[in-house]
């Protein structure tokens, strides 16, 4: 049996069921929660014969059940403290003197500030929804976070939270490990590092020791050492809780740590779909007309494949650009030993302070030895149509590509 998952919200099915008077044990309402009442947010503001009112969204109510209620009844200071810090943002912004406007004895809010305060309220709710998604979905123990103080734009739609590679039919990601080390400490002789012909690529704090362009061998699901083991770091995920937030520059959106990062840490894997480089040459051409930037060349020993975090990523898919980045890109092995295929880790390349947004540099340039054969290998895809840089570092090129 194959079935279609319900985009629909539970409250949306909610008020659906109640609208047409309808029972559904599966989505809470039952005879006994039918006629429940529970505030969702506040949409609207009066005072009438010296009695302040709420306009009253109910939960799991379509928006016609809306009722006035006066103050006094409401039990919700969180959205009562909402619905004042929302009035008071907005009346900032276009510079207005006062919320309310006296006739005929009525104090009321204008048309304009309440119907911000309803946007504002569902964005709140729809961020906490989405928050809720992609912790539901990640696979490491950090928090994701999700804030929005400078617009109305909500979750990012046709979006899908990954935490691993998705390859495009034809394309094994998983291949050419058939054994791992013997080592009941790594790093020994035979580690995996060593057979590969590099060197171990952590020191005994966990973190990096080798230069940009050279590759990291980790060990893999066949290798007797056990999780706490030294060589074994990107595949744990993320350990650091950060937050996806909203620029007020116009880069839509960003990341930033909500925890101190020491240099040389691992901070995230870039992941995506993973598609054949024709395939990535014809969703360039359409992405160069959106100004987007999502596609990675996984060029590391040859350039037939690439990543496309577009649609389906993780939280790098939200990393800014920058000329100045505090994160720099390594290819990792794990599980898959093909050139072709590497994992891409980012890395910090200093002290990242709590609430510092994350950036990459989409050209891979600067700190990166050029002169390595194997640089090359950490270049996103090529851009047809120049894209203006709005990262504001002082060295900054100008321009994405």
């Amino acid at each position: 049996a194959w079935y279609v998952p319900c985009l629909a919200s539970l409250e949306t099915l909610q008020e659906l069921c109640r609208k047409e008077n309808l029972r559904c044990k599966s989505i809470g309402i039952t005879n006994k929660s039918l006629k429940r009442y529970e505030v969702e947010y506040l949409c609207d503001y009066k005072v009438e014969e010296g009695t302040e009112y709420y306009l009253v969204k109910w939960k799991g109510w379509p928006e016609s059940s809306n009722t006035w209620e006066p103050q006094k009844n409401l039990k919700c200071p969180v959205l009562l403290q909402n619905f004042l810090t929302d009035k008071n943002e907005y009346l900032s912004r276009v510079r207005e003197g006062k919320a309310l406007k006296v006739r005929n004895h009525v104090k009321a809010l204008k048309p304009a500030v309440a119907d911000y305060i309803v946007k504002k309220a569902k964005q709140r709710i729809a961020l906490q929804r989405w928050k809720e998604e992609l912790n539901r979905k990640k696979n490491h123990k950090a928090m994701i976070l999700v804030e929005n103080t400078v617009d109305l734009e909500g979750p990012p739609i046709d979006f899908y939270y990954i935490n691993e590679y998705k390859p495009a039919p034809g394309i094994n990601v998983l291949n050419g490990i058939t054994t791992g080390c013997e080592c009941a400490d790594c790093p020994a002789e035979k580690c995996c590092p060593k057979e590969a012909g590099f060197i171990l690529a952590y020191n005994k704090r966990k973190k990096l020791k080798i230069q940009p362009g050279l590759p990291i061998y980790e060990c893999n699901s066949f290798c007797r050492c056990g999780p706490d083991c030294l060589n074994r770091i990107v595949q744990k995920g993320t350990p650091y809780s950060l937050c996806i937030f909203r620029t007020n520059n116009g880069r839509g959106w960003g990341v930033k740590t909500l925890q101190k990062i020491k240099t040389n840490s691992f901070v995230m894997e870039y992941v995506g779909e993973v598609i054949t480089s024709e395939e990535a040459e014809r969703r360039g051409q359409l992405y160069d007309n959106q100004g987007n930037t999502y596609l990675f060349d996984l060029d590391y020993d040859s350039d037939e494949f690439t990543v496309d975090a577009a649609r389906y990523g993780n939280v790098s898919h939200f990393v800014n650009h920058s000329c100045d980045p505090n994160l720099q890109v390594f290819n990792v092995f794990i599980d898959n030993l093909d050139l072709r295929l590497p994992r891409i880790a980012l890395f910090s390349t200093r002290t990242i302070k709590a609430g510092e947004e994350l950036t990459f540099d989409y050209q891979m340039k600067g700190s990166i030895d050029l002169t390595s054969d194997s640089a090359d290998g950490l270049s996103p895809s090529k851009k047809r149509i120049r894209t203006v840089c709005k990262c504001g570092a002082v060295c900054c090129r100008g321009y994405l590509n």
